[in-house]
């Protein structure tokens, strides 16, 4: 019996709408993994990386994060994903093009965000429509409500589309490690555009098959 496909989710940057010096990004970007088949193989890029930090420096302490790493970390973990069965997909968010209504709905804006993001990833065919699916999200909220209306509006815009059943799960990075490889891949990706720095995200090129401005 065969693994069951699973998308894999997580965001760069902010959603304030400060000024970029009082420390809010230009950008804000959500990323989608997606993994045909059995998830190990993601897995095992991130304890991979976490053996390369034990013979380096002796060890790491706890949950990978792209922000915090060296370089030769980030790259070290990055070439070894673009070497796995599975595709990223993102949304690069402009926040100058956010319509001021949306500054203060937070929560309501990233649900859109991620549903555009989910409907774009099965138009692609990417994601096979019909099927179960499992979607694991990285956990961004401490409010439970949020969380659940996250949960249940994606659930109820995929079942909508007809594209199949989506189960959605929140968790934390320590509890799934599939999540710090799709965080080094969506930092990778914002780094691109809020830094003009490709390099990362050029290691990638070959499993990153979208990155679209929501409001070009």
């Amino acid at each position: 019996m065969s693994a069951m496909p699973s998308i894999f989710l997580d965001e760069s940057g902010d959603l304030g709408f400060r000024s970029s010096k009082s420390g809010s990004s230009r950008f804000f970007v959500v990323t989608v993994m997606f993994i045909p088949g059995s998830v190990r193989p993601v897995e095992k890029v991130v304890s991979k990386t976490h053996a390369y930090l034990n013979a380096a420096k002796g060890g790491h302490p706890g949950v990978l994060h792209a922000v915090n790493e060296s370089p030769a970390v980030r790259k070290y973990l990055l070439k070894l994903l673009s070497k796995r069965d599975c595709k990223v997909m993102a949304i690069v968010l402009n926040k100058k093009k956010v319509f001021t209504k949306l500054h203060e709905e937070k929560a309501v804006l990233y649900n859109f965000v991620t549903n555009i993001l989910l409907e774009r990833i099965y138009a692609r065919h990417i994601v096979p429509t019909g099927d179960a699916i499992d979607l694991v999200a990285s956990k961004r909220e401490t409010n439970k409500f949020l969380n659940e209306n996250f949960k249940d509006y994606l659930r109820r815009q995929v079942t909508q589309r007809k594209d199949g059943e989506l189960r959605v799960h929140i968790q934390t990075p320590a509890q799934h490690k599939a999540l710090q490889a799709v965080d080094f891949a969506s930092w990778a990706i914002f780094r691109k555009h809020e830094k003009g720095d490709p390099e990362y995200c050029n290691i990638i090129r070959n499993i990153v098959v979208e990155e679209s401005p929501l409001f070009p």
